[in-house]
């Protein structure tokens, strides 16, 4: 009786038993559940290690399966364990392995997740129709303004830049130009085109050379116009006290100040320190209005400043610079450690006029341009260049359309100039421009000649005092001196390969050809 109690008890129904029903686990992986069976090991043997019981010797876990297509919730519901039967609780010889099997099979049950579904999407999108659109329905006569005022704009802006481009268009006129030399130097110095300039004065600046009429400094190399500064020795400047360029025939200057030069050695003072060269067109070829186009690689070096100019072929109007002068480029030397980024990376243009040296207004008509990130105007070929007519003057680098200085020749100077009618001392100041033949351009509308030079230091401000140990004062007694006594800081930066020269490899200039440029019988 008692064995049949135990064995209606212990073994489950046939169909609990049968194959066809699957285990627990994967009868519910079919709704999507995922039971995570018990990890083997001590407290938890494996389903199929010696130390749990057989299906037929232990709890059988039933889960009920859910069918979701019916209505049925998504979670598990667990059949009740079966109890082992009476012969299988006394074949256990163990309590603690008894105990190990319950766990385990508790832990199978908690291990059991519950899932929910996922709510059904629905969508948010805003269905045409149902936006409610008043302005639609009655239009503000205001909204028209939103679209017409732009367009307006636009149309504005279009016809300013039309108008803009062809008043620029307009006011370049195209001349027609004559060809007065082209020199390229391939057949050495021709002198039927330029001159030496040898002079001691310093040309206006208080410059520290004396130009020569050799070849020492300026030749012809590689068919290239090469001019070249020198350093006297020292025995001459110490020695000399006095150099006569009359007396000699050498001097091209009809001053006697830019020939004879005399220095006070026991206070000090010495002759120019150094010999440069200076080449102009002056006794060949000056225009009136009309072009000049020059390829030059400037010099490198402390205190050198190379000069590209254009001078009056005579003092019409008076002296310097009531007569004009054109500065095309002017570029110093020194590296980028001069001033803020004013050594060999910045050129300089500029036009000069007043009724004397004092009221000088370059100010008024100058203009800079530097050369690219990282490079100098020394370190290779560029081209300078001027165009000058009755109505405007401009100078450019590289192109025409690289314009650096732009002058349109609109007001009389002495306007522009903003002259009181006295001078500082209460004496009047003249206006040396009112002349028969003048024009809105004058002083420039007189003839000038093509210069280039190679100055060294000077006392009329190009270097200011106290920028990169600059070696003298513009007001020392002595300046030529102070100069010299420096030269162990500036001599060694001309003697660098490819500094300390200027180098010219072709000048062209041209005349207009109209006859308004070449008539000056107005001026007589």
């Amino acid at each position: 009786m008692a064995a049949s109690r135990s064995n209606s008890v212990s073994r489950p129904p046939v169909s609990r038993r049968s194959s066809t029903n699957p285990p627990a686990v994967s009868r519910n992986a079919s709704v999507g559940s995922r039971i995570v069976p018990p990890t083997p090991g001590v407290h938890s043997p494996g389903l199929q290690s010696p130390g749990f019981l057989s299906p037929g010797h232990g709890f059988d876990f039933g889960f009920n399966e859910i069918d979701v297509s019916r209505g049925g919730n998504c979670f598990q519901s667990f059949s009740v364990p079966h109890l082992p039967s009476q012969d299988d609780r006394f074949s256990v010889t163990s309590p603690r392995l008894r105990h190990s099997r319950f766990l385990s099979a508790s832990h199978s049950m908690a291990s059991a997740k519950t899932y929910k579904p996922r709510p059904y999407f629905k969508s948010r999108r805003i269905r045409k129709g149902t936006i409610d659109r008043p302005e639609l329905r009655e239009r503000d006569p205001r909204a028209v303004w939103i679209t017409l005022i732009p367009c307006i704009g636009f149309a504005i802006g279009a016809i300013m830049i039309a108008f803009f481009s062809y008043r620029g268009y307009t006011s370049i006129s195209n001349y027609e130009y004559c060809t007065v030399f082209v020199d390229d130097f391939s057949n050495g110095f021709n002198t039927s085109i330029w001159t030496k300039e040898v002079e001691t004065g310093g040309f206006g600046g208080g410059s520290f050379e004396m130009t020569t009429g050799g070849d020492e400094n300026v030749f012809v190399r590689d068919n290239q116009l090469v001019i070249k500064p020198t350093i006297w020795d020292k025995t001459y400047i110490d020695n000399t006290r006095l150099v006569n360029l009359t007396a000699d025939g050498t001097c091209t200057s009809t001053s006697p100040d830019n020939c004879v030069l005399s220095a006070n050695l026991t206070a000090g003072e010495i002759v120019q320190p150094v010999k440069s060269g200076r080449i102009s067109t002056k006794k060949f070829h000056v225009i009136r209005y009309g072009r000049v186009d020059m390829t030059v690689k400037v010099a490198r070096g402390d205190w050198l400043l190379s000069q590209l100019m254009m001078w009056p072929a005579e003092n019409y109007y008076g002296a310097w610079p009531a007569s004009g002068e054109i500065d095309i480029g002017m570029i110093r030397g020194n590296n980028y450690s001069y001033g803020k980024g004013e050594g060999n990376q910045l050129l300089q243009s500029s036009l000069h006029w007043g009724p004397d040296p004092t009221t000088d207004r370059w100010q008024t008509t100058n203009a800079v341009r530097n050369a690219l990130v990282g490079q100098t105007w020394g370190d290779e070929f560029h081209r300078f260049g001027v165009e000058w007519t009755k109505n405007y003057l401009f100078t450019w680098v590289d192109s025409r359309l690289a314009q650096v200085e732009y002058v349109k020749f609109n007001q009389d100077f002495f306007d522009l100039g903003g002259y009181g009618p006295t001078y500082k001392n209460g004496s009047k100041i003249v206006n040396p421009w009112v002349t028969k033949g003048a024009t809105h351009a004058t002083p420039f509308d007189r003839p000038f000649y093509l210069v280039i030079g190679l100055t060294v230091g000077g006392t009329s401000g190009w270097f200011a005092d106290g920028v990169q140990d600059k070696p003298w004062a513009d007001a020392s007694l002595k300046p030529r001196k102070d100069f010299w006594d420096g030269r162990d800081q500036w001599a060694p930066t001309w003697s660098k390969p490819g500094y300390g020269e200027m180098i010219v490899e072709k000048v062209a200039m041209y005349q207009q050809c109209d006859n308004g440029a070449t008539d000056l019988s107005a001026f007589d």
